[in-house]
């Protein structure tokens, strides 16, 4: 839309692709390190990752029409990942051991304006462009890749400015929260030089330090932290992004959530009604998470 702006005649860069991933318990990966298969059956790459104690399998390739907020598997994907990983898990997983399913879009630019129905042919790497009006548009691109993303994006930008070279400061610049030694902080590691203040709030007060489910480590304490400096407005801020609750463990989120709209409510001076409606709002977000909330 922004590029028509520029440009009315501007063609669609990107071919969208849906990806899931499926967590199971840690127990299903016998083993510290991850598992890759560069070729399973239909020629897709399959990955299995210890993530926070749990394992996490993926993934998919499958060619959509557009782009959703809240993308949701298909069945297909499902089975696939669930037969592929059999092969190569301490133990063949089921449905039933699912804990979380949860969907990802890549943005993958054309390959010559039309990907011919095969986005895992088409290049995860991103792409720039510059419009006759100077316009620069970035698109593409892995999430693993962001800073040489923006790095090479400001580059080009300063270079149709004509602004003076600088060098890029990102390579070595510590992203907040850094810590030499953060795996000391135990189940606080996440958080890195912000874990003491949070296990100083969670001794605050009776109760603060207690785990809101016992499938998951995190806390009251960690729910106040988001609320107070890391700006969660949302139960679903707490549990989906301050959190990895939501990914780790559905089923748990869901029963989290009722805790984490309470002590939300506290923080920021709401009312029952809105605990309510959050709690609503939460529900129906996650229930796309728990396998069974599928696309058909």
């Amino acid at each position: 839309g922004i590029r028509r702006m520029a440009d009315p005649a501007a063609a669609l860069l990107i071919a969208p692709s849906q990806g899931i991933h499926l967590v199971f318990p840690g127990r299903f990966l016998a083993s510290d390190h991850a598992i890759m298969v560069p070729h399973t059956s239909d020629g897709r790459v399959m990955f299995a990752i210890p993530w926070h104690g749990h394992v996490v399998v993926g993934t998919t390739d499958t060619p959509i029409s557009e782009a959703s907020l809240d993308p949701l598997p298909f069945e297909e994907e499902i089975d696939f990942i669930l037969e592929t990983s059999a092969r190569y898990l301490s133990h063949a997983p089921s449905r039933g051991d699912v804990l979380s399913v949860f969907v990802g879009i890549r943005p993958l630019v054309k390959a010559g304006g039309d990907s011919g129905g095969n986005t895992a042919a088409l290049s995860r790497d991103h792409t720039i462009r510059i419009e006759d009006s100077c316009l620069v548009t970035i698109t593409g691109g892995k999430w693993t890749t962001y800073r040489h993303m923006a790095e090479d994006c400001v580059n080009k930008a300063a270079t149709i400015a004509q602004l003076d070279e600088r060098p890029c400061v990102t390579k070595n610049l510590n992203v907040h929260g850094y810590h030499q030694n953060a795996e000391k902080f135990g189940d606080l590691a996440v958080y890195g030089a912000d874990a003491p203040a949070i296990a100083a709030l969670g001794r605050a007060a009776a109760g603060l330090d207690d785990r809101l489910d016992p499938e998951l480590p995190y806390t009251a304490a960690e729910v106040i932290w988001a609320v107070r400096n890391e700006m969660a407005r949302t139960v679903d801020d707490v549990l989906a992004r301050r959190t990895r609750a939501l990914f780790l463990n559905a089923s748990a989120a869901l029963r989290m959530a009722p805790r984490v709209a309470q002590l939300m409510a506290s923080e920021l001076g709401r009312d029952h009604a809105w605990q309510q409606q959050q709690l609503a709002d939460f529900q129906k977000i996650a229930t796309g998470y728990v396998l069974g909330g599928t696309a058909s």
